[in-house]
């Protein structure tokens, strides 16, 4: 079993930064941090991608997202940097660890992001 736990998020004004960090626990030999990432579900859209890749190599970005968040990796935890937010960036965020060995994802129970104009 693999556990993630997100914290960060909070209420800002536009135009603000926010730091979002997700802590891998548990039996972490079973997914490859790596392929690690984020989506965003927001009121009344679907689900959406908003980074996947911790090496920089590899990493992708939701369009509405590029040049603006940025992931990265420190051991066991991964970071989202969001920079210049934005309404349409209010969501709830979830990290996400596919599973190195079966077909399943591990997902973080989420933390709430709502920007403000």
């Amino acid at each position: 079993q693999v556990n993630l736990v997100e914290s960060g998020g909070g209420l800002v004004q536009a135009g603000a930064s926010l730091r979002l960090s997700c802590v891998v626990s548990g039996n972490k030999y079973s997914i490859d941090i790596k392929t690690m990432g984020w989506s965003r579900l927001a009121p009344g859209k679907q689900r959406e991608l908003v980074a996947s890749g911790t090496e920089t190599s590899s990493t992708k970005y939701g369009d509405s997202v590029k040049d603006r968040f940025v992931i990265t990796r420190a051991g066991d935890t991964i970071f989202l940097d969001m920079h210049n937010l934005k309404p349409e960036d209010t969501a709830i965020y979830n990290c996400y660890a596919p599973a190195r060995f079966r077909e399943i994802t591990y997902w973080g129970q989420g933390t709430q992001v709502t920007v403000s104009s």
